[in-house]
């Protein structure tokens, strides 16, 4: 994958044969930009101190350094007030008015020339800039509503994106034999992971098997190896439901690329957050999903967990407007996440939010260099529903978890039985079993467990569904300081 490679075969590089003074103002510029060092300590700082970190509170210099460290891309918002993110005649008219401005600063001879993408839901726009002035008048100008860095990566090596308990960047193809007291067994031959019965899931399908409700997860993709989530994911109980699957990721070091990278699963992850919200139930003793009788949406939006690259931002956004336009879908899972804002994505989550889905986002899954962050985006913007993992039977959060005022529920999802496994789970290769944890999980838990209260209430609005698991949960009416509502009783949303 991009991300992992060194070279990447022949690289073009074209010299300017300009005076002696153009090359000594590049070698100027080079001078006074800030090192990656420098800027990711700004933007720590930020997240200690504030919570979050946004671009374009920060000063000229330290954004044109950034665009310069990341392929010279910038990112537009635009529209004529701040919560104008939706594409209309009135925003076509303010972006080609930013289009000529830009074109102006920048000397660029043709119109759009700069542009390498605009999207068709959401007034963002993606330019090739090199002009600091262009940075400063952007910035004071009242129809742009933020700029941001597009390539500029926080995370820089392997050995940073270890953000889950799973592995590297949450991506892992294990098979593990599950430990006999980690499930039971139900008819047709189902395995129920314990923390099923932690949260009362299996008494909860008397009365809803989530039939009739779309899930949506936006993550790595689907494994094509893993037959139950493919050709047989309607089989046994579980008949009578469909699963589709969607790519918006592009594998390219190449902002410009807008070669798609398909449906697969490359990472693994994916394919364990749809399974905990969807697998089949049938006689094949694997473990069951939460929604078992649930349809199933699949994009593959990212590589890895950690939402870091440009085409990562992209494949987000691109794939919660789609879902947003989507009649049939009613809850979208995000168990992907990065330590600060992202612009195009808050706006489509917005964008899919107010078409009425009801979008879940994992608090945050870190090893050691991360421990200083809160919850991530964008389980961190009201608009979504943030989850974390706490240990069983006790409100103590999971050993890599992330909790705080912005989480919403808590899924039981590590054992304290001497084992410390978590929740048995289909792998990526078909017939084979795994564990999964981390907020991750219990983002897909809860996605499962709203799919089960919506089913029971078609009618019903995100709000109400909501407010049923809130009510269900813990800690209502009060919400902790640390847990949001706690644990859902599953029997007791649907009942």
């Amino acid at each position: 994958m991009k991300k992992n490679l060194l070279s990447i075969g022949i690289i073009f590089m074209m010299f300017s044969c300009s005076t002696n003074d153009s090359l000594e103002i590049q070698n100027q510029e080079q001078k006074e930009l800030l090192s990656k060092t420098e800027i990711n300590s700004v933007i720590k700082k930020s997240l200690e101190t504030k919570g979050d970190f946004k671009w374009s509170d920060q000063d000229v210099h330290t954004i044109w350094s950034a665009i310069k460290h990341g392929n010279n891309l910038l990112t537009i918002g635009y529209g004529n007030s701040k919560n104008n993110y939706q594409r209309s005649s009135t925003s076509q008219n303010i972006k080609n008015q930013i289009l000529a401005l830009v074109n102006s600063i920048e000397k660029t001879a043709s119109k759009g020339k700069n542009e390498i993408f605009a999207d068709e839901n959401i007034n963002v726009i993606d330019l090739k800039v090199t002009n600091k002035e262009t940075i400063k008048v952007l910035l004071n100008d009242k129809r742009v509503r933020y700029i941001e860095p597009a390539d500029y990566s926080f995370f820089s090596t392997s050995s940073q994106q270890r953000s889950s308990s799973s592995g590297g960047s949450g991506c892992g193809y294990n098979q593990l034999t599950l430990n006999s007291n980690d499930y039971r067994t139900v008819t047709p031959g189902a395995r129920v992971p314990w923390a099923f019965d932690a949260h009362k899931i299996p008494q909860a399908w008397n009365y809803s098997t989530g039939s009739g409700v779309t899930v949506a997860i936006i993550d790595s993709g689907l494994s094509p190896e893993q037959k139950w989530m493919n050709q047989y994911f309607n089989d046994g109980y579980s008949s009578g439901r469909s699963v589709q699957k969607y790519g918006t990721f592009v594998d390219s070091w190449w902002a410009w690329s807008n070669n798609y990278d398909g449906v697969n699963d490359k990472c693994g992850h994916g394919t364990k957050m749809a399974a905990v919200a969807t697998a089949p139930r049938n006689n094949d003793n694997l473990p069951v999903g939460v929604a078992y009788n649930a349809n199933l949406v699949s994009y593959r939006a990212v590589e890895n967990v950690l939402i870091n690259d440009y085409h990562e931002k992209r494949g987000i956004a691109e794939a919660l407007t789609a879902l947003g336009n989507r009649s049939d879908v009613k809850v979208i899972s995000m168990s992907i996440g990065s330590p600060f804002s992202i612009g195009r994505v808050e706006d489509a989550v917005k964008y899919a939010y107010n078409r009425g889905k009801m979008i879940l986002a994992a608090g945050g899954t870190s090893t050691s260099f991360t421990t200083w962050y809160g919850v991530i985006f964008p389980a961190s913007m009201n608009e979504t529903v943030a989850v974390t993992g706490v240990k069983e039977g006790q409100y103590s959060k999971c050993d890599v978890c992330h909790s705080g005022s912005k989480i919403d529920f808590t899924v039981q999802m590590q054992r304290r039985n001497g084992t410390d496994n978590k929740i048995p789970v289909l792998s990526y290769y078909n017939g084979k079993e795994n564990y999964v944890g981390g907020s991750s999980v219990a983002t897909a838990t809860t996605a499962g467990i709203a799919a089960l209260v919506w089913a029971k209430h078609p009618g019903w609005s995100r709000a109400q569904v909501l407010q049923k698991m809130k009510e269900s949960a813990d800690f209502y009416p009060n919400k902790h300081s640390e847990y949001g509502y706690g644990n859902i009783d599953a029997l007791k949303a649907v009942q």
